[in-house]
């Protein structure tokens, strides 16, 4: 009774000083529908800033190996905190026994992102595609990174090592770890895409 009588007050508060409230959320109604999530547009600084100090899963085969140490350096720099799956030579080795393990990692962790690489690209992602909780994306150039993680929230980037110089590369991942998920229409074509 006491919870009715203070919501009640509260809305005539509201309605006596902004106006019809529920008109208020017919608008926001209307605009998400049309729109997706209107807050979308304002910047996630709280997610931003979770993303840049989780730790990053990084993973590769030997054709990969030389690329993922230079990564590893460079997000090192940035202040980025990466746990290192392997391999950890250039010995020839088989790309899913590390791409499973980087896979497992980032879909036990919500939000959390990670690093593939091999020679093509192909074989590690497919790997890692293999997992329900996975995205993975591969990108050999910056605007494909971009737009996996606008529109497809990837959440690891693949990388074919033999096809990109070490600028080429870098690019590519700064591009993937500075990019949001825009969200809104994009949301619901993501939702769609699990086997059940």
């Amino acid at each position: 009774m006491y919870f009715c009588s203070q919501f009640a007050i509260s809305l005539f508060a509201i309605t006596k000083r902004y106006g019809n409230p529920f008109a208020i959320c017919n608008s926001m109604f209307a605009i998400t529908k049309h729109y997706g999530n209107p807050f979308a547009i304002f910047p996630t600084f709280t997610k931003t800033k979770k993303m840049s100090s989780q730790i990053i899963p990084i993973g590769a085969d030997h054709a990969g190996f030389q690329l993922k140490e230079t990564i590893i350096k460079h997000l090192t720099a940035q202040g980025k905190h990466l746990e290192d799956f392997g391999c950890h030579s250039e010995e020839s080795i088989d790309y899913p026994d590390y791409a499973h393990p980087v896979a497992s990692k980032v879909e036990a962790n919500n939000g959390m992102l990670g690093i593939l690489i091999c020679g093509s690209g192909n074989g590690i992602n497919m790997t890692a595609n293999k997992h329900q909780g996975i995205r993975s994306a591969l990108c050999w150039k910056k605007e494909i990174a971009e737009l996996a993680r606008q529109h497809n929230d990837a959440n690891i980037l693949v990388l074919p090592a033999r096809f990109l110089s070490e600028t080429e590369a870098l690019e590519i991942v700064d591009a993937f770890f500075r990019t949001e998920f825009e969200g809104g229409r994009h949301q619901k074509r993501i939702d769609k895409i699990a086997c059940h």
